[in-house]
Formats: C-alpha cells, sequence, structure tokens
C-alpha cells in the first residue's frame, strides 16, 4: 500500500496564488501559447480556403499534422522526463512558434501556388511542432512547475482558457484588418513566450525526488525499457488509456461537427453568429469554473473527476440527439463549461498520482495525447460516415454507447487515487503502480 504524507497536494489558496510572481509568470505561459493555439486553428482553415487551397488538401494538412503528433509526443514525452526542468524542449516549441508569421506568409503561402498538397504536408508538420506536439511540453512542463512551486496546476491553466476567449474576440479584427496578420500575431505572442520562459523558475529544492537543483533549471530522469514496461503493464494505466481513447477523443469529434447540425434548427437568426457568440460564453465560463475545479477534483479524487467528466459528455451527446430546440442545444454545448476543466484537472492529477511523477511527461503524452489523437483518427472518420449515412442523431445514439462502455471498462481497471502519493514524490512509500525510474544522472 501507498502512504499518505502532509504535503500530498497541499497548494496555497486561489488569493494566496495571485499574490506570488511565480504564479502570474507560468500563467502568463499558458496565456500566449494558447493564444496562439486559438489563433491558429480557429482561422487556418478560413485563410487556406482564400488562399486558393481546395478541401481534399485542407483535410491533409490536419492529417499530416495528427499523424506527426503521434510519431513526436511519445518522443517528447521521453526526452522531457530525461530534461526534467531544463527548458530546451520548450523553448524548441516556442521557437517554432515564433517562425509563424514568417513561414505561412513568405513559405507556405508562395508553395501552394506551386503544390497545394506539397504545402499542406509541409504546413501539417509545422503545425504539429508549433501546436498538436508541441501542447504536450507545454502542458508536462507547467504541470510539473506547478508541483514544484506549489499552486494548483488548474488554476495556471484557466489562463489558457481566457487565452482562448480573447483571441477568438482579438482575432476577428485583426483578420478584418489583414489576414496574413494572423500569423504575425503568432510570432509576437511566442516572442512573449519566449521571455516569460526564460525567466521562469523553478524553486530550489523544492523540485520532485529524482532531480536536482541546477539553479532553477533542473536535471530530470533516466529512463529505461523496464521504466516504460512497467508503466504500460499497469491496469491503472490501461484503464487511463481505455478513458482517454474513447472519451477525450469522441469529446474532439462530436464537437468537430456539432456547428453544423446546431445549424440545422436555428430559427432566431445567423446560426454561425449566434454559435460563436456561445462558444465565446462558454470559454469564460470554462475559465470561472477552473477556479474552483481543483478543489472539487481534491475532495473526490482524480477518478471520480474523470467519470464525471465522462457522465457530462455522455449527457451532452444523448441531449443532443434527443432535446434539439437550439436553446437546449445550446445548453448542451454550454456544458462544456463545466465538463473541460474536470478532464484537463483530474488527467495531471491522475498521471501524478497514480504513476511515477519522474515519467510524468511520459505518462502525459502517452495516455493522454497519444492516445486521444488515435481515438480521434479511428473515430472522426466512423462517425463522419455515420452522420452522412444515418443522420447526426442516430450517430449520436451510437457514441452515446461507445462512452458509456468505455467508461464502465475504465472505471474496472483504474485504481482510486485518493490520499495515495505516487512513486517519486516526496513522501512516497514502497508501493506504487509505475516501476521506479534509476536513480538521476547528474548533468542529464
Amino acid at each position: 500500500m501507498s502512504r499518505t504524507t502532509p504535503t500530498a497536494d497541499q497548494r496555497p489558496s486561489a488569493l494566496e496564488s495571485l499574490k506570488r510572481g511565480v504564479f502570474w509568470n507560468y500563467g502568463g505561459l499558458f496565456f500566449f501559447y494558447f493564444a496562439i493555439w486559438q489563433l491558429a486553428f480557429t482561422f487556418l482553415p478560413l485563410w487556406l480556403a482564400r488562399e486558393g487551397m481546395g478541401t481534399g488538401a485542407i483535410g491533409v494538412v490536419s492529417t499530416v499534422s495528427a499523424i506527426t503528433a503521434l510519431v513526436l509526443q511519445p518522443i517528447y514525452g521521453y526526452l522531457q522526463d530525461r530534461l526534467g526542468f531544463k527548458k530546451y524542449l520548450f523553448a524548441f516549441v516556442v521557437l517554432c512558434a515564433a517562425f509563424m508569421g514568417p513561414f505561412f506568409v513568405l513559405v507556405f503561402q508562395p508553395l501552394i501556388g506551386v503544390n497545394e498538397y506539397l504545402a499542406a504536408f509541409v504546413g501539417g508538420v509545422f503545425l504539429s511542432l508549433c501546436l498538436n506536439s508541441g501542447v504536450g511540453v507545454v502542458e508536462a512542463f507547467s504541470e510539473r512547475a506547478s508541483r514544484a512551486n506549489r499552486y494548483e496546476y488548474g488554476h495556471a491553466r484557466l489562463f489558457g482558457s481566457l487565452a482562448g476567449g480573447t483571441a477568438a474576440l482579438v482575432g476577428g479584427f485583426i483578420w478584418a484588418a489583414n489576414p496574413d496578420s494572423i500569423w504575425w500575431a503568432g510570432s509576437v505572442s511566442a516572442i512573449v513566450l519566449g521571455t516569460l520562459l526564460f525567466v521562469a523558475r523553478v524553486p530550489k529544492g523544492e523540485e520532485p525526488a529524482g532531480a536536482e537543483a541546477d539553479g532553477g533549471s533542473t536535471g530530470g530522469t533516466k529512463i529505461t525499457r523496464a521504466t516504460i514496461a512497467g508503466l504500460l503493464r499497469d491496469r491503472n494505466f490501461v484503464g487511463f488509456v481505455v478513458l482517454m481513447f474513447g472519451t477525450a477523443a469522441l469529446y474532439d469529434v462530436f464537437d468537430q461537427q456539432f456547428p453544423n447540425y446546431f445549424a440545422t434548427f436555428v430559427t432566431s437568426g445567423d446560426a454561425e453568429v449566434l454559435f460563436s457568440r456561445v462558444v465565446a460564453v462558454q470559454i469564460f465560463a470554462e475559465a470561472a469554473f477552473m477556479v474552483a475545479a481543483p478543489f472539487i477534483v481534491n475532495r473526490i479524487g482524480a477518478r471520480k473527476g474523470l467519470m464525471v467528466f465522462a457522465a457530462i459528455l455522455l449527457v451532452r451527446v444523448l441531449g443532443s440527439a434527443f432535446f434539439t430546440h437550439e436553446w437546449l442545444l445550446i445548453a448542451w454545448r454550454l456544458l462544456a463549461a463545466v465538463e473541460m476543466p474536470f478532464l484537463l484537472v483530474s488527467v495531471m492529477k491522475y498521471i501524478t498520482r497514480m504513476f511515477d511523477v519522474r515519467i510524468s511527461a511520459t505518462a502525459y503524452m502517452l495516455g493522454f495525447n497519444f492516445a486521444k489523437q488515435i481515438g480521434i483518427a479511428i473515430f472522426a472518420s466512423v462517425f463522419g460516415a455515420a452522420y452522412s449515412g444515418i443522420g447526426f442523431a442516430n450517430a449520436y445514439l451510437v457514441m452515446a454507447g461507445v462512452i458509456l462502455v468505455v467508461t464502465v471498462v475504465a472505471r474496472l481497471l483504474m485504481g482510486d487515487d485518493r490520499e495515495r502519493v505516487a512513486p517519486g514524490e516526496p513522501g512516497a512509500g514502497t508501493g506504487g503502480t509505475a516501476t521506479p525510474p534509476e536513480p538521476v544522472a547528474a548533468g542529464v
């Protein structure tokens, strides 16, 4: 059995965090990174169509980006755990983002005129380096920093939600002035992001066991095949992967074409304008709920938090199938403001309680990002065909069935994380679910 420690999950209150410069530093990292994310994914399809790229080639951009992420995420997770708090990999992601303006305007744009499919391939790889793959590095590094600096990860992560709403609103004005300026705005955000990363510090002596202080940037963990094999054999990890494959992936798949479904029931005006306003409200409400989510998850446990996420997703899908008045559809969409914080907070807490914290980046990349991307690759095509074959409502019923089955299976496999200290965390006992990595080599 694992044993508890008084230091486990102790964090200052939200008000106390507001007084700490380090909290604002890492909150700023989230804000400017997810501002880039929102600008790119909101306006990319419009920009590509404006540049004359066909729908087939636009689809290739997303496909290549997803495949590149599947390849890179396990590698990124391994490297980040080896690096610990050294910022090299995070800095690489920021550097790629800083070249967003020059790349899209000076490279990608002319390449579309030469061969749109070649441009789609190159653009997909570039976007993955910055976003689809890079997001895992940002999340894993920042979560580790939250434990070292003793503030709630979810409270800093809410800055990402604020960035999403802000970028969506401001981006509309930027687009109206000059569509190419979207990418230059991304570069400017990356420069600010890089500055915040440069000054970010980890308190000496506060990092997780197995890491060494190095003036604020620490060494990481030596990872062996046995370490990874132990993680992959862990039934808690298998259950976590199953849940992410069948729920986190379907969250994205459900939302991908929901605007088209929503538009068919709107009778009070412009469906696109109404939906954009709903999304803006949802994003800001999500940021507000992120304040409370860590306290709730600490109380009920991360496993139950993930079950709550799955239950809300199930309600949204079933509700959208049966109750289709436009205001009810708006209500189902707004439920995502509660749903997403439960996912984001519970994922990180489950990983850092159930698995060795010294390989938290590997567990996050494989268990969350990799499993989710595979699920999206499979379910997006399956339900895309189902929408046209049997209709949205019937497809949603099938989707709800998948969510229910996956959640039950995952619940049977996943252990309770409450009052548990994972291996590698200060105060942990010898018990644990992941094979502890070897001692840290100095200077790794």
